[in-house]
């Protein structure tokens, strides 16, 4: 196995030099940063064609992902533009929030960096920039979800493999659709969050949880609607949302901390072969761009689907009325869990709020049916 992933990676770097590969640096916040741009063989400087930025993830580099990922084949067969950015440090890391290493510890504006780096591109090539995308392995799809959180207005869908986030909260200027790809073996950041056995001592969110938290921002009427769950994978989607946006989570049976269907790496686990992020993403990517300039906040306070939410805003207490209600999880707007309540099938439950801050929270609800419905509300 591990002569024929050498063998992929020499393969791909011939090839590299035929999608026009173009290094460069750019300064920003004092450092020298790095990337390498490829051109797909369609490109003649006058027609934009959409831009794909990937990621690396912690250890890992623009080269490194460009092989494991192979999305640069993915890119000179669709025609659109690839971008590898670096991140900083001697081990390359992103500051996603909550998580990494150098980049975390030193504060780097990253966010910055890749705006910074998007008006060099843009000045210097035809981009098309209303469909400019965002994905990363690890602590580069961590970052993909930052740049959809503070970077909104310029990154139409993001597509985060074997990640999650890690910012307090997330307040995009307008809703962004994601696509995303994990796998349940994945123990470095575990499928229902907490910390995993990586090398980063940080908090990942559960997947659902984030997935959940962007649909809110698009207005999804339909939350966790799941296409397929079987011996192979999972497939949930959250939909009918503001501008036609979807979100779409893939988690494989097989696969662990990898990009799926992309190439192994000497020290990662091995890919999923039950799906291509590659393909799926770019599909999803195809779907979405900037044109659609409706935004939306979160539901408004008391605005409910089959459940009654009361006093709202709130203060010590929340009552939660609803059909055979079984457990109440409270989130953040990043979507962590600050409060968990399981109980007996119940029509009315109450909550007690005095461990919380005073702020803006999610509630989600199950039913003994399994349903789950998903609220705001505000303590005061």
């Amino acid at each position: 196995m591990r002569i024929r992933t050498d063998l992929l990676c020499i393969l791909l770097g011939l090839a590299a030099p035929q999608l026009h590969a173009q290094p460069g640096t750019i300064n920003f916040g004092g450092l020298q940063r790095s990337y390498t741009l490829r051109l797909p063989s369609v490109y003649d400087g006058t027609t934009p064609l959409p831009l794909v930025i990937c990621m690396h993830g912690g250890f890992g580099s623009g080269t490194q992902v460009e092989n494991q990922s192979q999305l640069s084949a993915k890119a000179e067969q669709e025609g659109f533009i690839m971008v590898y950015p670096d991140g900083t440090g001697t081990i390359r890391t992103w500051n996603a929030g909550g998580c990494c290493g150098y980049a975390m510890n030193n504060n780097i504006d990253d966010v910055g960096f890749i705006n910074g780096l998007l008006d060099v591109l843009i000045a210097e090539h035809a981009i098309d920039t209303t469909r400019i995308y965002a994905t990363g392995m690890s602590n580069g799809g961590f970052m993909s979800y930052r740049l959809a959180c503070e970077l909104s207005e310029r990154i139409a869908a993001i597509a985060p493999v074997s990640a999650s986030m890690t910012i307090a909260a997330c307040q995009p200027t307008r809703s962004v659709p994601v696509i995303s790809f994990h796998s349940y073996q994945d123990t470095s950041v575990p499928y229902l969050g907490g910390i995993g056995d990586g090398v980063s001592n940080h908090y990942n969110s559960p997947q659902d949880s984030v997935l959940t938290a962007f649909a809110l921002h698009a207005d999804c009427a339909v939350l966790r609607d799941t296409l397929q769950h079987d011996a192979t994978m999972t497939v949930v989607r959250w939909h009918a949302c503001d501008c036609e946006q979807e979100m779409i989570q893939y988690i494989t049976q097989d696969g662990g901390h990898s990009w799926h269907g992309g190439a192994g790496t000497p020290i990662g686990d091995p890919p999923s072969t039950t799906i291509s992020a590659n393909d799926l993403m770019w599909d999803f990517f195809q779907q979405h761009s900037l044109d659609c300039a409706i935004s939306t906040d979160l539901l408004d306070p008391g605005t409910l689907r089959s459940m009654q939410l009361f006093p709202n805003p709130a203060n010590e207490q929340l009552t939660v009325r609803g059909e055979a209600l079984t457990r109440l999880t409270i989130l953040d707007l990043g979507g962590r869990t600050v409060l968990s309540h399981s109980t007996m099938p119940s029509e009315v439950l109450h909550l007690d709020l005095g461990a919380l801050a005073p702020g803006t929270y999610l509630l989600q609800a199950v039913q003994q049916s399994g349903l789950v419905d998903i609220a705001r509300f505000v303590r005061l």
